[in-house]
Order: C-alpha cells, then sequence, then structure tokens
C-alpha cells in the first residue's frame, strides 16, 4: 500500500518563481476533503455602448482570476506524537500565509507572502485572501483542542492544469475486464463474440472442462491466447495468458489431471 500524500502550505520568493530558502513549511493534518477552483473573468460595459445590447455590449477588461478554497482540520487529541495542549500552536503556522511582510522591492509596503498549496500533483499558487478559523472543542481549562480553517488563495490569471504523459491507468492484477454468459453460451461462442479465435486457451485460463455448458451469467476472461510453443501434440505443455495449465503425459492404466 502506497503512503498516504499530505497536502502542505509554503512559502514561495516574492516572484512565485521558486520555494523561498528558509521559509515557512506546513504540512497538514488531515487532508481537506474536497477543493474548489473558480475562475472569474472582469467583465465591464463599454462607456458608451448600447445598454439594450445586453452581453454583446461586454468586453474584457485586465487579466482573470483563479481561486482556491479549501477546509484544513486541527485536531490535538488525534496527535501521536509532538502532542500540544492548545489548537492555536498548530493553526497559527497556517495564519503565517495570511501575515503581510516587508515588500523586498519597496521596504515601505506591505504584502502577502507568495504561497504554494500543494498535495500530490495538485499545485496552486496565489496569495491567501481570506482565512476564517473555527475554535470547536475546548479542555477543562479552556484551551481549545480542535479547529478548523477556511483558506482561499487567489492568483491574478487564469491558472492551467499541467500533466505529464498520457494519463492511462496501466492495468493491475485482478482488474481484467469479464463477460457474462447467458443462457445457450458455450466458451467457443462467448470467445468469437469477443474476437478471440483461441477458445481452448479461454477454458484452459478460466478452468472450464465442459465448453459447451455455461451457466447463466457465469464470467469468464476472454481475452485469454496461447502464446507459447506446443511440444508433443496433446501431451506437451500448453501455455497461455490466463492461468498456466500443464497437460500431464498419459502413462498406460494411468490418468493424470492438473487443475
Amino acid at each position: 500500500m502506497s503512503e498516504l500524500v499530505k497536502a502542505r502550505l509554503i512559502e514561495l520568493e516574492q516572484d512565485f518563481k521558486k520555494e523561498k530558502s528558509g521559509g515557512q513549511t506546513v504540512e497538514v493534518q488531515f487532508n481537506p476533503e474536497t477543493l474548489k477552483v473558480t475562475f472569474a473573468n472582469q467583465l465591464v460595459q463599454p462607456q458608451g455602448g448600447d445598454q439594450a445590447a445586453g452581453n454583446t455590449g461586454r468586453q474584457f477588461v485586465g487579466a482573470g482570476t483563479t481561486k482556491l478554497a479549501l477546509t484544513l482540520w486541527f485536531d490535538v487529541t488525534a496527535m501521536t506524537e509532538n502532542a500540544v495542549d492548545d489548537v492555536r500552536r498548530l493553526t497559527q503556522k497556517v495564519i503565517f500565509f495570511m501575515t503581510p511582510t516587508k515588500d523586498q522591492k519597496d521596504k515601505k509596503k506591505m504584502v502577502a507572502p507568495a504561497t504554494r498549496f500543494v498535495w500530490g500533483s495538485f499545485l496552486f499558487d496565489g496569495i491567501v485572501e481570506g482565512l476564517e478559523e473555527s475554535l470547536e472543542f475546548f479542555g477543562a481549562d479552556g484551551k481549545p483542542l480542535r479547529a478548523s480553517i477556511n483558506l482561499t488563495l487567489s492568483q491574478q490569471k487564469i491558472l492551467v492544469s499541467e500533466f505529464k504523459g498520457d494519463g492511462r491507468v496501466p492495468s493491475s492484477p485482478g482488474q481484467a475486464p469479464l463477460s457474462a454468459a447467458r443462457s445457450g453460451d458455450s466458451v467457443q461462442s462467448l470467445a468469437a463474440a469477443n474476437g478471440n479465435p483461441d477458445w481452448k486457451a479461454v477454458a484452459a485460463a478460466n478452468g472450464i472442462e465442459d465448453s459447451l455448458r455455461l451457466r447463466p451469467g457465469q464470467l469468464l476472461d476472454v481475452r485469454a491466447r496461447t502464446f507459447g510453443p506446443s511440444f508433443g501434440g496433446s501431451g506437451g505443455p500448453t501455455f497461455s495468458t490466463g492461468t498456466p495449465t500443464i497437460a500431464a503425459p498419459q502413462l498406460p492404466g494411468l490418468k493424470f489431471s492438473v487443475n
């Protein structure tokens, strides 16, 4: 089983080109249940335009905007390592990305930290536009133990997802498509209907002894084909893409069967 990938918030350089050396990085305690991505363009009515024209009188102005909204949960009672007594000790690391810092080009100005949210193949670079923290569970001493943070990040452009490869999922054992037999079907007819003339390999791969009689609803892998050489006629080994079977040699007075 593959290891669970945790979402992270990473501080970037102010030009958004790379991660900031020595910057803040936060790994979420629980991965969000949903990610909501919103794309928007700013539209205005041209000055002096025809108001009656409706939508045809609009024009695009400026760059588009992409926003990401998500909810993060924190619970100190669920911590198994380095447990703390107040959930705000965890959430303050997220609030950091909302806190303005001095502009590197103009020290008199304050800017929001450039932030990257990454979770597996999902990546979003922007600034934290809004943050809402809810403290929802308190200990006997009044300290909050559980919290949720609604986070909104924005970027002043339409972000387009980039993918590598063709995205096809490789076949895995146990995921082969199966065909269901109908009343009156045989291995021969079912294999032929699915474009496979090698009905013997289909019967061998599915462990079927009577190829002419199938139970209605019986599931078969009809893709099996003989791919290896056959030696010694009926007494030689036979190979198929399904479960390999070996026909045992016939000796006088003895009969062997290998299942």
